[in-house]
């Protein structure tokens, strides 16, 4: 659960970074780029973890 909270906090940094770059192509790269590891983070939060075997 730890790795999915950093994994999305970074995912809001970076796209704050890209917000402020918007204006720019580089800007929606990596706006998308952050947005994508937040959705990832939050989808790892609801995932079940494997049992060990």
């Amino acid at each position: 659960m730890g790795t999915s909270w950093v994994v999305t906090i970074l995912g809001v940094i970076v796209s704050l970074v890209g917000w402020y770059l918007t204006p720019n192509v580089w800007g929606y790269g990596i706006l998308g780029f952050g947005v994508a590891h937040i959705i990832l983070g939050v989808l790892d939060m609801f995932r079940t973890p494997d049992r060990a075997r």
